[in-house]
């Protein structure tokens, strides 16, 4: 998977087309991601102890990470990524400036 953890993303299908988030968590073995403040999901909790209130919370849930593309950090551009290996390491690239990821 190219888009890893820490990456910020533009979100390009779906409900929430346009946005733009932080990735928390990646599964690459799914092809998806968990992207900060995107997708929510309600939850119903139940009590844990006595006297204390069921509730609802919102939790963000996994998205496809063919929905995505990656905001490179030089050109500020969503982008898509390529590969380059130099003196044996490898790199990600921008397809667009170039600029090493």
């Amino acid at each position: 998977m190219k888009i890893l953890k820490g990456d910020t993303v533009l979100i390009i299908s779906g409900k929430n087309k346009g946005k733009k988030g932080k990735v928390l968590k990646n599964f690459p073995k799914d092809g998806k991601l968990i992207i900060e403040g995107v997708n929510f999901r309600k939850k119903h909790m139940r009590p844990k102890k006595a006297g204390e209130k069921g509730q609802m919370i919102q939790i963000e849930t996994p998205f496809f990470a063919s929905n995505v593309k990656i905001i490179c950090s030089k050109c500020a551009n969503p982008v898509r990524i390529g590969y380059k290996v130099l003196d044996g390491k490898k790199y990600r690239i921008c397809k667009k400036c170039g600029q090493t990821q």
